[in-house]
């Protein structure tokens, strides 16, 4: 037994957890912090992967990964039966249907804009006239859904479109994880990063609301691997830049 394996789980938090005899993890692909495709064989690796299979391992059952294109996708699905747990930005848009443990992780979120963009910061952005590109349904889209005042919020279907509106100028800024936008920066044309951060985005683990055993189980998982540095050392066995766990 592994020392961030807990001795027991509640009957009902494994019904609730794995109700087919299985976990089945939501794995939502459009967030490369958390979930990747090893090059030589395609499997998924990365820090989801990881705490899903600790997750199932405390279990006592196999692990079933559901792929999903966006975060939004895996969150539209919560009330669908087909996923039992996800790694999900915890927003309070989502919180509607999904209850999440406590924070894992942290992460920046920031603006790229154009070389010749008058914005500086990011508390500027949110001016009059100022257009902002973000994926729908993104955590931090949801965020700045909230509380965006004076700029107007364009979403787009996914990052790449985000991207493409950038770059024809239908946008000022284009919203985004810090670590993820210095990743794109190639694929933007003359884009430079605002300083400081609209938001930084936390990360947890979520399991449809109906579903209260479970969420109370997933809670005490998340204190307990918080407490155990397990975060920390998958973070750093998979090199994540910009992903910062949560103590």
């Amino acid at each position: 037994m592994s020392p961030d394996r807990s001795p027991d789980v509640p009957e009902a938090a494994r019904r609730e957890l794995a109700p087919g005899g299985r976990l089945r993890a939501g794995m939502n692909l459009g967030n490369a912090l958390f979930t990747g495709k090893d090059p030589a064989s395609g499997e998924l690796r990365g820090v989801s992967v990881d705490l899903m299979r600790e997750l199932a391992a405390r279990l006592a059952v196999p692990l079933e990964l559901v792929l999903f294109a966006t975060p939004g996708e895996v969150a539209d699905a919560a009330d669908s039966g087909t996923w039992d747990v996800a790694v999900l930005a915890i927003e309070e848009a989502r919180a509607k249907k999904i209850a999440f443990s406590p924070a894992m992780t942290e992460i920046e979120a920031t603006y790229a804009v154009h070389e010749d963009s008058p914005l500086r910061s990011a508390a500027q952005a949110d001016a009059a006239g100022v257009r902002i590109a973000a994926p729908a349904k993104a955590g931090y889209e949801l965020y700045l859904t909230r509380t965006l005042r004076n700029a107007t919020l364009v979403r787009t279907e996914g990052a790449a479109a985000a991207i493409e509106l950038f770059n024809r100028r239908g946008a000022d800024a284009l919203a985004g994880l810090k670590p993820v936008l210095l990743e794109s920066l190639g694929k933007l044309a003359g884009a430079r990063l605002l300083e400081g951060r609209f938001t930084a985005v936390n990360h947890g683990l979520g399991t449809p609301r109906t579903r209260s055993a479970a969420a109370e189980y997933l809670a005490e998982f998340v204190r307990d691997i918080n407490a155990s540095g397990f975060v920390a050392r998958s973070i750093e066995r998979h090199a994540v830049k910009g992903l910062s766990a949560v103590k």
